[in-house]
């Protein structure tokens, strides 16, 4: 299917004219393109065909709430977006640092602090890459992790033959014994949802966020993700966090919980080895548990 974002579709939602719209990557799902604006400007296009209805405004939603924390990690200014596409400022990416990821984790400390209203949202549907991201919102972080992120994906995974028995087994105990294994409870925080390396995007002085599932959730989600990604300079940004905003009493051993959720969803979308590794980190967080 073909994207109907072109050079006229933008005049139109920018109000100036396009001199040029050029591919600069994307993923499976959307497609990135640079465009060089008759004002002068350098845009960044996020397209995707076929978007389903809400897919832009669900992350124009999120970068607005991420944009919004005092303090916080910045996104890319967001200049126009609709059904059919997202414009953002262009952002000139370097070399991460030390010094750079430092701030990232003192920023993203204050992202996360400055909290949501509810686990999940209250204001419709997300994403996270394809798949359909339940919303809620729920009372409790168990039961959004429960039922908003590990069930549905591990029902998915089942159908598609991307899990065995055992694993399935394995990560029902999890649901079951979430609210032991949760850890000490804690108000919503405010979270990417999907940070990934390839989410977080480095400059000379620090970093800028791209591409949210953004919602009420627990702040390990986002440093699990981290973690179990990698990222650059990764023991300087969990450093400065925790110098930021202490995180709780064993923290580490939770991660495989919340690595779990993402891994369910590679299962999903990719198969191959993802099935088996999320039996291992549910066997891990039943264990930490």
């Amino acid at each position: 299917m073909v994207s109907p974002v072109d050079s006229e579709h933008l005049h139109t939602l920018l109000g100036t004219a396009v001199e040029s719209l050029t591919p600069v990557g994307g993923g499976s799902i959307c497609e990135a393109r640079r465009a060089r604006l008759g004002d002068g400007r350098t845009v960044f296009v996020k397209t995707r065909a076929g978007a389903p209805p809400g897919f832009f405004p669900a992350e124009a939603l999120g970068l607005t709430r991420l944009a919004a924390a005092p303090g916080g990690v910045p996104v890319p200014r967001m200049l126009a977006h609709d059904e059919h596409c997202l414009v953002l400022e262009w952002v000139t990416t370097g070399v991460p640092s030390a010094t750079a990821a430092e701030r990232f984790g003192r920023a993203l400390a204050a992202t996360h602090r400055h909290g949501a209203d509810v686990f999940g949202t209250a204001d419709g549907p997300g994403w996270i890459g394809s798949l359909d991201l339940p919303h809620g919102p729920w009372k409790r972080w168990p039961d959004l992790w429960a039922y908003g992120r590990l069930e549905p994906y591990l029902r998915t995974a089942r159908k598609a033959g991307a899990v065995d028995r055992r694993t399935v087994a394995d990560v029902e105990k999890v649901i079951a014994d979430l609210p032991r294994l949760a850890g000490p409870d804690e108000p919503p925080a405010l979270v990417h949802g999907d940070l990934w390396a390839g989410n977080v995007l480095w400059t000379e002085t620090g970093a800028y966020l791209v591409d949210p599932a953004a919602h009420g959730g627990h702040r390990e989600t986002d440093l699990a993700m981290l973690t179990l990604f990698g990222l650059p300079h990764l023991d300087r940004v969990l450093a400065a966090y925790d110098e930021a905003w202490p995180l709780a009493a064993g923290w580490r051993e939770r991660l495989p919980l919340h690595q779990l959720h993402p891994v369910l969803v590679h299962a999903v979308l990719f198969g191959g080895s993802y099935g088996a590794q999320a039996g291992r980190l549910a066997r891990q967080a039943l264990r930490a548990g």
